[in-house]
């Protein structure tokens, strides 16, 4: 192989490395961005009573309950422990889901071949790996779900609701 096949070749490979490189980064940015904008930005219309969200009241985070909400004034009525208030929807924040807001509402760990296994009756999430609640698959009897993203709690009170028919509350 001559100088200039050689050169050649090592210049492939290193667009070859760069591209790569370039979709990991594309990936990982979009899965960021999804992230943020899950996280960030709490519609109205997904809350329900009885959801469980952050309240920022007057610089204190706390967790509190939707206990009705209002969509004229673009409101809800929030039960932070103290007492119920109207936040509007900048002092309203989603609670990311993990381990620790699954055993508050009541689910059990079993842990599977490195899969985590939340249950709850006979409703069950899945998680691939212990910690990761960015591709989560529940079922409850026929009614199969999977996201490939993080939800919230608010978002998992929702969807337990809409497939059994039973509100998922704090114990």
């Amino acid at each position: 192989m001559g100088d200039l096949q050689l050169q050649e070749a090592v210049l492939r490979r290193r667009k070859l490395r760069f591209a790569a490189q370039k979709s990991f980064f594309d990936k990982s940015n979009l899965f960021y961005i999804r992230y943020i904008k899950t996280f960030a930005m709490l519609k109205l219309g997904d809350l329900k009573p009885g959801d469980i969200v952050l309240v920022n009241d007057e610089g204190v985070e706390r967790e509190g309950t939707v206990v009705r909400v209002s969509h004229e004034n673009r409101q809800a009525l929030v039960d932070n422990g103290v007492q119920e208030f109207w936040y509007d929807l900048d002092h309203i924040r989603p609670i990311p889901l993990d381990e620790n807001q699954l055993l508050k509402l009541g689910f059990e760990k079993e842990m599977m071949n490195g899969e985590v296994k939340y249950k709850k009756g006979s409703f069950r999430l899945v998680t691939p790996k212990a910690g990761d609640f960015s591709n989560i698959e529940m079922w409850w009897r026929e009614d199969r779900r999977h996201f490939n993203f993080p939800i919230s709690v608010h978002d998992l009170q929702n969807l337990h609701l809409d497939m059994t028919k039973v509100p998922l509350e704090k114990h």
